[in-house]
């Protein structure tokens, strides 16, 4: 499934006339140096485009304009290397419809001490210039990330491809479409939700499909295809039998090698990057869709459980945004299931009944075959492994009726004491920032949901310049957090978020 584009960023150098054409020519030197040194640098997962020095309102309402037209362009890079007077952005920003990113920087990283003079002076400003253009983008209102820092700089740089991904998953949700087989849980509350204002926010599209159509795509699998499949899954993981005739096993994996062929198949045909499925409305499935489910995951697919169609976005929206990350760790859906209070040893149980991403696994993944108390159809074959250690973020995106709020934890996710040879699911063990209590508390004030859309690849700032950039509320709970000023938090996005 196509994860990343090849989109670029362009690098935007304001200036104006002031000072003669000699300035000018060393205002675009300087500026195509920096582009080549970003690019040479191996930390931006995209190009960077430069552009023409831009020293008038014509000139920047034009080049921002073929911004907005150029498909391959995912965001724009703005520079001012000496004084370029703000009323002559007003019309480029006002037309400009992607993500933007100030770059507070400057060509010389030292005072030059012993030779500065005034023409040095007035050909290096950006102290200046970007203090002039700041203002007329805060006076307009209009969000952008602002990076501070010299060019040369990894830890800069490092902030610029971050931001990256971000534009790239600003970018990417308004082409995210979820496919919802049959509707939510009955009676759940949390996995409902606004589709129509989700798609004026987010560009998510959200369609619901009866569950036999789908099951008549799965259905047209054919035998050959199916058992090809099964040959891959006994090549690829580990079989637990435990104690199951072999043969019956291996036909209840085969039914989840269907369904994952005829899911993508129905996936691709109408264009979907993202399902729900809903335990109590199989229709002629003859399992819940669970290995299949997380195979799919594994190729990029977003996946909610019980009709969530909000994780599911956000899901596939983190797997975009984390599409070619050198030593990825995987994102997936999780579902709180159960603590550990013991202490010094907290912690929440990460799982779900079957659908949990490989792409987070440590260590071998094993298939089992276990009967499943809901959803009345045959045992399902699912992947069985435990997760990764280390850092991540867990969140949640919820309704409250008139706006979204998006819930950013961040988690640090470690092994389990001791091994539960007798849970047939997947899982991952997390303690949640700044401890157990507090964590968990925040998240229960904040209206977070016991689905969340995880991912150890990604940081909350990141997330929450995507919230921004949507327009909705972003809440934070991490090393420091503390009770009263979260409270105090919530009440003030109650009021600006009105």
């Amino acid at each position: 499934m196509l994860l990343q584009k090849e989109y670029k960023f362009w690098f935007c150098t304001g200036s104006q006339d002031l000072y003669g054409d000699e300035c000018l020519a060393k205002v675009a030197e300087h500026s195509k140096r920096i582009v080549d040194e970003l690019n040479r640098s191996g930390i931006l997962p995209y190009e960077v485009v430069w552009k023409p020095t831009l020293i008038t309102n014509e000139l920047i309402r034009k080049t921002f304009n073929e911004a907005n037209a150029d498909e391959t362009c995912a965001g724009v890079i703005t520079w001012m290397h000496t004084f370029s007077p703000a009323k002559s952005w007003i019309l480029g920003l006002q037309e400009y419809r992607k993500p933007l990113m100030h770059f507070h920087t400057q060509f010389n990283e030292e005072l030059p001490y012993d030779t500065i003079d005034m023409d040095f002076m007035n050909e290096n400003q950006s102290a200046h210039g970007d203090r002039e253009y700041g203002h007329i983008v805060s006076r307009m209102r209009i969000e952008r990330k602002v990076v501070v820092g010299h060019w040369s700089d990894p830890v800069v740089v490092g902030k610029i491809a971050s931001w990256m991904r971000t534009a790239v998953g600003i970018m990417e949700s308004s082409h995210i479409r979820v496919m919802r087989v049959a509707d939510n849980m009955r009676n759940v509350a949390v996995t409902e939700g606004d589709k129509v204002e989700a798609q004026i926010k987010f560009g998510w599209e959200v369609d619901a499909y009866p569950v036999n159509e789908i099951a008549e795509a799965v259905a047209a699998v054919s035998a050959s295809d199916t058992n090809a499949l099964v040959d891959e899954y006994y090549d690829k993981y580990d079989i637990l039998l435990e104690g199951r005739d072999p043969e019956e096993f291996k036909k209840h994996v085969a039914v989840q090698a269907q369904i994952e062929i005829g899911f993508e198949r129905f996936l691709k045909e109408k264009n979907y990057q993202a399902i729900v499925t809903h335990f109590g409305d199989l229709g002629a499935l003859k399992q819940l869709p669970g290995l299949a489910i997380q195979r799919l995951m594994e190729k990029g697919y977003g996946f909610g459980a019980e009709g969530d169609w909000k994780v599911a976005a956000m899901v596939r929206l983190m797997k975009i945004m984390t599409a070619g990350m050198k030593d990825a760790k995987g994102t997936s859906m999780l579902e709180d299931y159960t603590y550990n209070l013991v202490k010094g040893k907290e912690g929440i149980l990460e799982a779900h009944m079957l659908e949990i991403c490989p792409s987070i696994a440590d260590g071998p993944i094993s298939i089992k075959c276990q009967p499943l108390s809901m959803g009345d159809r045959e045992d399902p074959a699912r992947l069985v492994f435990t997760s990764k250690e280390g850092h991540g973020i867990a969140t949640s995106l919820i309704d409250l009726g008139n706006r979204f709020r998006l819930i950013i934890n961040d988690v640090e996710c470690k092994k389990t004491e001791k091994p539960m040879p007798k849970l047939p699911t997947a899982t991952n063990f997390w303690t949640p920032e700044p401890d157990m209590y507090t964590g968990a508390e925040a998240w229960i004030l904040a209206g977070g949901a016991h689905h969340t859309a995880f991912t150890y690849d990604l940081t909350a700032e990141q997330m929450g310049d995507w919230a921004n950039a949507m327009g909705i509320e972003a809440v934070y709970i991490d090393k420091d957090t503390k009770i009263r000023d979260f409270k105090r938090d919530l009440m003030l996005g109650e009021v600006f978020y009105r």
